[in-house]
């Protein structure tokens, strides 16, 4: 499948003919049994019910919605589920309110994967469209942080690390723009490589990571900063672009 086919699927299999509960199956669900749609249908309403009794619920029910699911994880209110036979998450995950887990993906089961302890603060958003994010243990990502990874550019964050408010980290998040008789949206994504954070990263607040972009173990970016380039062990970058501007 080509990069113009890939960002145009979504609004094709909206558009192109069929029964609206297909088109539902297709794009929110992920799965085309009748039993599973009752079972998220019910586990989507269990979603907004406040409180104890709303986590408790949750707590119960929705293990079952996921391709896999450890214990003692602990879903908030309001979370938003795509295809969620394709999220995988480990032990004693928290998922805070208005959390965005989206694993949308053609051909990969294991599309989102949350290993144990992993903490997902109020507002974050995680978007698979046919890319994969893999997130390691005992990472926490803080409020309104975007990750979102496409044609087959995955976005893996190690162990231990921090992600600060509302940074964005974007595997495939380039177009094509040479051709200028074409739509830059027609020239679809460029294959960047995605991204990759390693063990015990720190992103401070608003921070930028590119596609094709490692930073490695121990490595920190300061708060705004633009990542554009590969950050080595154990150094410390800021800036727009970031540079290095002292080890550890």
């Amino acid at each position: 499948m080509d990069s113009k086919t890939k960002i145009n699927k979504t609004h094709k299999v909206i558009t192109e003919k069929g029964s609206a509960l297909a088109k539902y199956q297709n794009i929110i669900v992920g799965n085309n049994s009748i039993g599973y749609l009752l079972y998220f249908e019910l586990c989507s309403w269990l979603g907004k019910v406040p409180g104890a009794a709303g986590i408790a619920l949750r707590k119960l029910l929705w293990p079952r919605l996921f391709g896999s699911c450890g214990k003692g994880v602990m879903f908030a209110e309001r979370i938003v589920l795509r295809h969620p036979k394709k999220i995988h998450l480990g032990n004693n995950v928290i998922l805070s309110e208005g959390s965005v887990l989206d694993a949308r993906h053609d051909s990969d089961d294991r599309a989102l994967v949350l290993a144990d302890d992993v903490m997902l603060s109020v507002n974050v958003m995680i978007s698979c469209k046919n890319g994969c994010v893999a997130i390691g243990a005992r990472t926490g990502l803080s409020a309104h942080t975007i990750i979102h990874a496409t044609n087959d550019c995955p976005v893996t964050i190690g162990e231990d690390s921090i992600i600060g408010p509302q940074c964005y980290l974007a595997g495939g998040g380039n177009y094509n723009h040479d051709n200028l008789d074409i739509p830059i949206r027609e020239q679809g994504i460029v294959n960047d490589g995605g991204v990759k954070l390693a063990d015990n990263v720190w992103l401070g607040a608003k921070v930028t990571v590119l596609g094709g972009v490692t930073m490695h173990s121990g490595s920190i970016a300061g708060a705004g900063s633009v990542v554009s380039k590969d950050v080595p062990e154990n150094s410390i970058c800021a800036g727009v672009p970031a540079k290095v501007i002292r080890r550890r």
